[in-house]
Formats: structure tokens, sequence, C-alpha cells
């Protein structure tokens, strides 16, 4: 089994930026691909982004794209999301995931196995 421990959010005040990060525990995740969604309250859990096991390939929703960045440093069996020019809209519980089934994560959560319990992200006007 894979527990996934996230940190790293917030409240900061629109145009900020915040880091999330999110490392697997228990057993070892390190080719995993990975996935981070979102879910305000009263909507469904979205998409943000996905990064490959190897963290050569990523894929952003267009709603974060140029604004946000995956990354991963394997070495520290830890993934990161750097968050700049945040926006009100962003504010939401955000949810690391991750998965053994394809090089890259997908972008629907059916497509992972493991969750982290989420954090709170809020962007302030």
């Amino acid at each position: 089994q894979v527990q996934l421990v996230e940190s790293g959010g917030g409240l900061v005040q629109a145009g900020g930026s915040l880091r999330l990060s999110c490392t697997p525990s228990g057993r070892t995740c390190r080719t995993c691909a990975m996935g981070w969604f979102r879910q305000a309250p009263g909507e469904e859990r979205e998409f943000v982004a996905a990064i490959s096991w190897t963290g050569t390939t990523t894929e952003y929703a267009d709603s974060v794209k140029d604004r946000f960045t995956f990354s991963r440093d394997n070495a520290k069996n830890t993934v990161y999301l750097q968050m700049n020019s945040l926006k009100p809209e962003d504010t939401a519980v955000y949810y690391c995931a991750a998965t053994n089934k394809n090089w890259i994560g997908g972008t629907t959560p059916y497509d992972y196995e493991f969750w982290g319990q989420g954090t709170q992200v809020t962007v302030s006007s």
C-alpha cells in the first residue's frame, strides 16, 4: 500500500505563489506516475497536472498552464507543484495522486489508485 503525504498549502494573496509537496510513504512509489487534482466546495474533483515516472513528461489543465509547474525529485522520492500567479479561482483542496498502471498519469481520478489526504489552498482577492 502507498500513502501519499502532502504539504505546502495555505493562504496567499492573488498574484502570490505556493509550492505543494507530495511524498509517497510505505511501499516505494519511485516508478509511479503522479498527478495533482483539486476540488472546490460543491464542485467535482478536477485535473490539475500529471507527470511521468521519469519526470520528463508533464501535462497541465488549460486553467493552470504557464502558471503551475509540476516536477519530481526521484532521489528524494518527492514531487512538487509550484503554483505562481495564483488567482482566487485556484482556491480548493489539492490532492496528490499516484498510479503504477501507466508511465504517465491520466487526467481523470479513475486513472489513479493512491490518493493523499488533501491540502487546502486559499487565494484571497
